[in-house]
């Protein structure tokens, strides 16, 4: 068996991929940086801005819907990979371990249920700081990891 290394050594190669973006609005500053790094790896990695679909959802706990939405479409192609951006930090409630657990949880489904990778890019921190902070890096990562998983996929299939 055939086993790939694609991310350790080799520069991947996006540009026969199709990337869907589903980018959360709540804390629309730190989706935005997020997105904006994300887009830039893409594109570092091949992938054209025609290849690329990037649509917006009010929050997290939306992400997952749309991310299923976009893993539906067929025509012309399906999508290679799914990237899901958004930013949810600790309030004072109990709400954040809800949006948190069922945002993942539904971005996990949605992989598993369509078969196709989603590299998961909503940011969980404990503060406005520590969100900042990772705004650029897991923007790149998540670009990274959807191209990896894609093209560890197709060579699998």
């Amino acid at each position: 068996m055939f086993v790939s290394n694609l991310g350790s050594t080799t520069t991947l190669d996006g540009s026969a991929l199709k990337i869907g973006i589903v980018q959360a609005r709540f804390n629309e500053d730190i989706t935005n940086a997020l997105a904006a790094a994300c887009i830039a790896e893409l594109k570092a990695m091949g992938v054209s801005d025609d290849r690329i679909t990037h649509v917006h959802v009010p929050g997290a706990l939306e992400v997952p819907l749309a991310l299923a939405a976009l893993a539906q479409i067929e025509d012309p192609e399906p999508f290679s990979a799914l990237i899901a951006l958004g930013c949810i930090i600790r309030g004072e409630t109990y709400h954040f371990e809800l949006v948190a657990n069922e945002s993942g949880a539904g971005v996990t489904r949605v992989g598993m249920d369509y078969h196709v990778p989603i590299a998961n890019a909503i940011l969980t921190t404990e503060d406005m700081p520590q969100a900042v902070a990772r705004q650029t890096d897991k923007g790149r990562d998540a670009a990274r990891v959807a191209v990896e998983m894609a093209l560890l996929l197709e060579s699998l299939a």
